[in-house]
């Protein structure tokens, strides 16, 4: 924490004393959360002046970097053991939201070049912001705005791209009610029993409607995306999204199954009390894998 501190001197107005009388923050303070992400991407990532709207999604850190090292080990399966680095490896970002972590942390831990896609042009404005102020890594992000709210790859795949990886945190909540249920669960958890603000669905990590939820929650939101996937099968090696209920899983599978994918793979994620999971699937045969590793990397 004292280097934490160090980064981002903002981080020591939140900072006290928990209650196993180590220094922390107040988890229900979502100024606190925000303080704590950012000083932990300067510090490990040398990402400056990265800031959120009031209300829009402020994402955990470490859980973010894990899934971009899940997928690193992924493509080193396929390439000898050795995780691919720089702009060569190209990753598609579904959602970026105006955090924009994913292509942040990924072009900075590994040199990846990102385009980041978002429905929302007021995220992406954002998220442009953010990369105004670090020019290093701007140059390996390139940000669309997708303008069907109800496609996912759909369209942002152009005619000349090929992408090593898709990425993806969906809105797993099926409603607003549910959202908001979800939402009052994490505030008990966190001892704060009332909630946060009165008529807010929002938590310390806030959330706009559409990084919370859509109809059908996750199970529609990634069957649909694996349709679609199917329609570009070789212009992505691996296609992936997170996935937040186990019980979501044989939906997903079934899915997968129907599109006739050649393989997937179900990677277990453990963030502190936060459990959850990744699922990853390509069309391409090992023969084929082979030939893109070749080709690209």
């Amino acid at each position: 924490m004292p280097r934490l501190i160090q980064a981002d001197a903002e981080l020591g107005n939140y900072v006290g004393v928990n209650a196993h009388g180590e220094p922390g923050i107040d988890f229900a303070n979502p100024l606190a959360v925000k303080a704590l992400n950012r000083a932990i991407l300067k510090d490990s990532y040398r990402i400056q002046a990265w800031d959120i709207p009031p209300q829009h999604l402020c994402p955990s850190v470490p859980g973010r970097a894990d899934y971009l090292h899940y997928l690193a080990d992924l493509l080193a399966g396929m390439n000898r053991g050795v995780i691919p680095a720089g702009k060569t490896v190209q990753v598609l970002d579904i959602g970026t939201g105006a955090n924009c972590i994913y292509p942040l942390i990924g072009a900075s831990e590994f040199g990846w070049y990102f385009v980041a896609t978002d429905i929302s042009p007021a995220a992406l404005k954002n998220a442009q912001a953010i990369l105004a102020a670090n020019p290093a890594l701007a140059r390996l992000i390139t940000l669309r705005w997708q303008p069907a709210p109800a496609a996912i790859l759909s369209g942002m795949v152009l005619s000349d791209e090929w992408f090593d990886l898709t990425l993806c945190n969906p809105p797993f909540h099926a409603s607003p009610a549910e959202a908001r249920a979800g939402t009052q669960r994490k505030w008990q958890n966190l001892g704060k029993p009332e909630g946060g603000q009165a008529g807010s669905p929002g938590l310390n990590f806030g959330g706009q409607d559409a990084e919370l939820w859509c109809p059908g929650g996750e199970q529609s939101f990634i069957r649909q995306m694996i349709e679609e996937s199917a329609q570009i099968p070789t212009r992505c090696c691996w296609f992936s999204t997170l996935v937040s209920k186990a019980a979501s899983l044989p939906d997903i599978y079934a899915a997968l199954q129907r599109a006739k994918v050649l393989e997937h793979k179900t990677i277990a994620m453990s963030q502190g009390q936060k459990k959850s999971r990744l699922v990853a699937w390509t069309f391409l045969n090992p023969a084929q894998q082979a030939a893109w590793r070749k080709t690209r990397w």
